[in-house]
């Protein structure tokens, strides 16, 4: 895909932005759409065009007279097929559309695209907590993980005592926080696909923003025991302790026959985080290379400005990150379905082509158990903004990942192992695409939203980007970058970019983000394609 919009035209009147001079739509940027009988700019697309019909924001209007049956084209893709006539200057929503079938996964290019010819990136820093395993967290957090559902109400009254009492003794750590899930029992744990969930759990309180400090609260009768969830050897050595004393899984069971009455488990879990305090206090940030940031990105709430202004803008910073030597995952199966091609062509070798359409062929056949397809994906608001289906969904999202070659693939839980742009195979969901990427190891999160969305994780830092201008005036508390300027010409998609790289590095080094701000945490919500007895 083209990283640059062209052509763009603008009058008073009319904002119109085409992907490609080989695409027969573009779409309407005026913040409130436009007017059937608007006469479009005599430049540009659609140049001197009557519209047929009034145009909300984001939707697309045709540029030329399409017949029915006849390929409509964005991005120079096809993203649909006419379902009548559509003369030139007409709106074109999901309603006139047909969608077109999904690719096969057979016969696609591998590792066939050419690697961009760019330096390297040398000299960006930030102020991190750099742990013993050579990972770097971006902020200094007690988690406590929980092995089951039935304790949550418990560690969240021990939370909140942890914050009152002792966290003001602790200056330099900078939360605690309860890891609930909706896991645990109830569960066919033995399952093949429940490896899944418990991968993911284990892999969470592994993440580098806790510091290595991990300590669980049972309930003692649930499925998911301890030492399944985190057996010995599972959990690396991050401090100066012995050998030995790493392998003692630091457990606070509530069944325990000591524990007489409520108080004495939160006495018991209050006395543990003590423990773990002490040393997460102890910790200080020092400067370390922007290789060690391991960013998600991830949109929601999408329109169809985020694959014009957001996405490509954040395309450009994951760009500039894998020149620097960092991590960066993209994910979302469903969202990123409809363009395999583009990615098994970007692929680093043969065999990380493979490991996507593996993925890929997976996901298909999850969705097929549950009868459904990718059309599912899309929501009310996703239509709304403009976006007729998951196919032209997808090309605005596939561009947050750049150009950079994808040298690694992740399955749902996995933890990251390698440097560069990987592939994290993930459902769409918001909050479980954002659950699986702090198992990952994610240690800074950039979100993209069109619609809007109050969107945050306790574990790691959201730095929201709103793809409208009218939404982050708005919204002008809740999002941190506004790419909007993009489509109105006030800025382009590489100073969009580069701003975002640079907030990246300010909020590592522990700006605070407006969902931190606020204090705005979304549930972690575990994948769990198992069966639940």
């Amino acid at each position: 895909l083209e990283r640059r919009i062209t052509p763009m035209s603008t009058s008073a009147q009319a904002l119109l932005i085409a992907m490609h001079p080989s695409d027969n739509v573009a779409i309407v940027a005026n913040d409130g759409g436009l007017a059937a009988g608007t006469v479009l700019p005599s430049t540009g697309p659609g140049a001197g065009l009557v519209l047929r019909d009034k145009v909300p924001q984001g939707h697309k209007v045709s540029l030329v007279d399409v017949p029915a049956g006849s390929p409509v084209r964005r991005y120079n893709v096809v993203i649909g097929h006419a379902a009548r006539d559509l003369p030139a200057g007409s709106w074109v929503h999901e309603r006139v559309l047909h969608m077109p079938d999904a690719c096969g996964l057979v016969d696609l290019p591998k590792a066939t695209a050419p690697a961009p010819d760019w330096a390297p990136l040398f000299g960006y820093t930030f102020e991190g907590y750099r742990n013993a395993d050579g990972s770097v967290g971006t902020r200094n957090i007690l988690a406590i993980t929980t092995t089951v559902q039935c304790v949550t109400g418990v560690v969240e009254f021990a939370v909140q005592r942890i914050r009152q009492e002792l966290l003001p003794l602790y200056p330099h750590v900078d939360d605690v926080l309860g890891l609930s899930h909706s896991y645990g029992c109830g569960v066919a744990i033995d399952a093949p696909d429940a490896v899944i969930p418990i991968r993911t759990l284990r892999h969470i309180s592994l993440n580098p923003n806790f510091g290595g400090e991990v300590m669980v609260v049972s309930l003692g009768c649930e499925k998911l025991q301890p030492e399944r969830l985190l057996p010995p050897g599972s959990i690396p050595l991050l401090d100066a302790r012995e050998p030995a004393a790493s392998a003692d899984l630091d457990v606070v069971c509530l069944q325990d026959e000591g524990h007489v009455g409520f108080m004495s488990m939160i006495d018991s879990i209050l006395r543990q985080a003590r423990v773990h305090l002490e040393r997460l206090n102890q910790r200080r940030r020092e400067t370390c290379p922007a290789s060690d940031l391991v960013v998600g990105v991830q949109c929601g709430g999408s329109d169809a400005l985020s694959g014009v202004t957001a996405n490509p803008a954040v395309g450009f910073a994951t760009d500039l990150l894998v020149r620097a030597g960092a991590s960066v995952m993209f994910s979302e199966v469903t969202e990123v379905r409809d363009g395999i091609a583009q990615l098994t062509a970007r692929a680093a070798t043969p065999e990380v082509a493979d490991a996507m359409i593996r993925e890929m062929a997976w996901y298909d056949a999850y969705l097929q158990r549950g009868s459904v397809d990718r059309s599912a994906n899309t929501t009310p608001g996703n239509k709304s903004g403009g976006l007729s289906n998951i196919v032209e969904k997808a090309m605005g999202s596939i561009v947050k990942s750049g150009s950079a070659p994808i040298s690694g693939v992740l399955a749902p839980g996995e933890k990251l192992r390698h440097k560069g742009l990987i592939y994290a195979a993930t459902p769409a969901s918001d909050f479980i695409c954002g659950t699986l990427q702090v198992a990952a190891g994610m240690n800074l999160h950039i979100f993209t939203t069109g619609r809007g969305t109050p969107y945050g994780l306790a574990p790691v830092p959201v730095i929201k980007v709103a793809t409208r201008n009218d939404l982050a005036r708005r919204w002008h508390d809740l999002m941190d970058v506004n790419a909007g300027r993009i489509a109105t010409g006030e800025a382009s998609i590489e100073q969009v970019g580069w701003e975002m790289f640079e907030l990246m590095l300010a909020v590592a080094s522990g700006r605070k983000t407006w969902a931190e701000h606020w204090g705005l945490k979304n549930d972690l919500v575990l994948f769990n394609p198992a069966p639940i007895t």
